[in-house]
């Protein structure tokens, strides 16, 4: 069965992941890149580094962020938000995504790029000698869909 979600299962689903992509374009050239974040519902928090990505969101600020919750090919979620990028360099804002982005449940095993320093999973009373480029990007709409697979009882099967 293929469906809608609905707002609620939207938050759910962007609540309950810990990669998205980023999708964002400027001077001619579109870019989709996976990022790890954090979601309070209004906002996603993202640390990362200089390169392409934040270079084109300085550029152009509208963006375009996806998750996937992916259990099987007959049984997964899908959203895509569209945003806009507002780079945090004000101490107090900055300070605050980095602690949604350090108290964000994790996977056991993860990577590099979920961690904010290279002490993980410690991390420094000060917030502010993270080194690197924290943003946010504000959400406004936002799709979903799913799939479902609808399983036939055994019973009505076979009788």
């Amino acid at each position: 069965m293929l469906g809608k979600l609905n707002s609620v299962e939207i938050d759910e689903a962007i609540s309950h992941q810990v990669v998205g992509r980023i999708g964002c374009h400027a001077d001619g050239k579109t870019y989709v890149v996976p990022v790890s974040y954090a979601y309070d519902g209004q906002y996603i928090y993202v640390h990362t580094q200089e390169g392409l990505k934040v270079d084109i969101m300085r550029k152009n600020p509208k963006v375009c962020f996806q998750i996937d919750m992916f259990h099987d090919m007959s049984n997964w979620q899908s959203v895509i938000a569209w945003g806009e990028f507002e780079e945090l360099t004000e101490r107090k804002e900055r300070e605050n995504a980095l602690k949604k982005l350090i108290e964000r449940e994790l996977p056991l095993t993860s990577s590099e790029t979920t961690h904010l320093t290279p002490y993980w999973p410690f991390v420094s009373s000060d917030l502010h000698a993270i080194e690197g480029v924290t943003f946010r990007i504000k959400l406004g709409d936002k799709t979903g869909r799913f799939e479902k697979a609808v399983l036939a009882s055994a019973f009505n099967t076979y009788h």
